[in-house]
């Protein structure tokens, strides 16, 4: 039997069947905050509504709390919040999840699937809001904000949705086995196979990208069976609370407990520990550093764990046909959210003894001193270098920077300065730093220096450089990949380098897509091939593992 809401969003749900197909662009979601799109008020009243939440309590009706309340956000623009959210017992979330799963396991796939299109739909219509929450909590510029805390984050989490029902409706619900028996009658069964979610499910977000990041892990778990349990990041929890609320108050208007989707907000760290690896969670979804992912993989044996972690992406130049442009996206890449995002590049691999370019030819100094002076003109007006940069989200990534513009990872080519925000006077707002080192200097460049850090790194020559890329990559880790080359043999040459290492290529890009941008529907966001991630967002791996069909049989007659 069809669900309602899965007749009513059964076009939506052919045309991104279509789109994990062809791999084209393709998004329900407009990703201009256009009021012509999303109504003529739709920004004031997402901002009214995040800003008429500060200093109030976060209440979710129905969940387990332990009658305490905690207020841990900062933002990194200076933005008062405190925001309180009810605290949890581990324990307590797990049992109310795991009774809510009945009820979850009995709406059916069509059911399921149908329910999380019309939270993603709802979720779109509030992206103002969202938007805003994602801005305050995480240092995202408000573009960004927009768009990857909302149109694109609900297109990974309509990706996780379409990639979890292709998968679930190849398993028929009914089969008539008759077997023949010579003379005799045949054997004749009836079957039925049921599509049941492995366990409660536990999303833990980050604190850069608290939707983003979140929804694929959060959409696939509840589309294939599962209760999920949400534990964002301490310093952006507001974006997922919004989040979690929409669901619960979908659940509740159609009859089932509201406990399908929790949030876990804990006063002390090891709860979260408690929560992970409690027996009765099945899978765990995480976003952020190696020492915590490398724990969860270690010791939550009783759960399948999806875990993007740290790396070190990189692009090699070996040469370029539009030096200009080429300059222009790199410094563009380096500094779109001061470099906090999990697929910005770090090292730049250049030969020692220069490039060719349509400009001539031009030596490794001069890539490096082109790059800053391209990163110093697209940050020298004030409202474009607040936008592109944002804020800085941690205290220990601006302490990295200070490091790094110190001099101890090796001669500094562009210096990072202060910005001050005219909306915003006490954000944490810094250029990138450019360092230039050499191959040699492996302890500088080969680890993950989170932020708007970035090294050019002198290679001995070009083939060198292709290897040196493939072992920072299979090392290290990155989900990033760029080449500049006019060179076919060369670029065939990083092709392989790609394969070999596990990691997304992008080859020479001058125009307006970035190697640090991913397109849902069309990019694989991670190949889970190296260090960097163990999984994909989204191919059919993401989501098969996290249910499993079991049957039933009788004779018939």
């Amino acid at each position: 039997m069809t669900h309602p809401l899965f007749e009513k969003h059964q076009a939506l749900l052919e045309q991104a069947l279509e789109a994990i197909a062809r791999r084209g662009y393709w998004t329900p979601f407009p990703e201009m905050p256009s009021p012509k799109i999303y109504g003529e008020t739709a920004l004031e009243e997402g901002k009214a509504a995040v800003l008429g939440l500060h200093g109030q309590r976060f209440s979710l009706e129905g969940q387990p709390g332990t009658g305490e309340w905690i207020a841990p956000e900062r933002s990194p623009y200076g933005v008062e919040l405190n925001v309180s959210y009810p605290v949890s017992e581990p324990e307590s979330l797990v049992a109310a999840a795991r009774k809510a799963q009945d009820g979850w396991q009995k709406l059916g796939p069509k059911g399921r699937v149908g329910l999380l299109l019309e939270a993603l739909v709802r979720l779109n219509r509030r992206s103002f809001e969202l938007a805003h929450a994602v801005m305050y909590t995480t240092g995202q510029g408000w573009m960004m904000a927009f768009q990857a805390g909302g149109p694109h984050a609900q297109d990974r989490g309509l990706e996780a949705v379409t990639y979890a029902w292709d998968e679930m409706r190849r398993i028929p619900e009914t089969a008539l086995w008759e077997k023949p028996q010579g003379k005799n009658p045949p054997i004749r069964m009836e079957k039925r196979y049921e599509i049941v979610g492995r366990g409660p499910a536990v999303v833990i977000g980050c604190g850069t990208f608290p939707t983003w990041n979140t929804y694929p892990g959060l959409f696939a778990a509840l589309a294939t069976g599962n209760p999920v349990i949400v534990k964002p990041h301490s310093n952006a929890i507001l974006p997922a609370a919004l989040t979690v609320r929409v669901l619960r108050e979908l659940l509740t208007e159609q009859g089932l407990d509201p406990n399908v989707v929790q949030l876990a907000v804990f006063a002390q760290r090891e709860h979260t520990q408690r929560l992970v690896t409690h027996p009765e969670v099945k899978s765990i979804d995480f976003t952020g550093g190696c020492a915590f992912g490398n724990w969860l993989l270690e010791h939550c044996r009783q759960a399948q764990v999806y875990a993007e972690l740290a790396g070190v992406n990189t692009v090699v130049i070996e040469s370029t046909d539009d030096y200009q442009g080429m300059l222009r996206n790199l410094a563009f890449t380096l500094s779109l959210y001061s470099g906090q995002m999990c697929t910005t590049t770090q090292a730049i691999l250049v030969p020692a003894g220069g490039i060719d370019t349509n400009e001539g030819h031009k030596s490794y100094e001069d890539v490096g001193r082109d790059l800053a002076r391209a990163i110093e003109a697209l940050l020298a007006d004030v409202k474009v270098a607040t936008a592109v940069l944002g804020a800085i989200q941690s205290e220990e990534t601006l302490r990295r920077i200070e490091e790094a513009a110190s001099g101890a990872f090796g001669r500094v080519l562009l210096t990072p300065r202060r910005i001050e925000h005219p909306e915003f006077p006490r954000a944490q707002v810094r250029t990138p730093v450019l360092v230039a080192c050499e191959a040699k200097d492996e302890t500088a460049y080969m680890e993950e220096r989170f932020g708007p850090i970035a090294f050019v790194v002198a290679v001995p020559d070009a083939p060198q450089a292709a290897s040196l890329a493939e072992r920072i990559v299979r090392e290290h880790g990155a989900l990033t990949l760029g080449v500049y080359s006019t060179k076919p043999e060369y670029q065939q040459t990083m092709v392989e380098v790609s394969w070999r290492a596990g990691v997304a290529l992008s080859l020479n890009l001058t125009d307006g897509v970035y190697v640090n941008q991913s397109a849902a529907f069309s990019d694989y966001h991670g190949t889970g091939m190296n260090p960097a991630a163990n999984a994909s967002y989204a191919d059919s791996a993401f989501v098969a593992n996290r249910f499993r069909v079991i049957q039933r049989r009788w004779h018939v007659s």
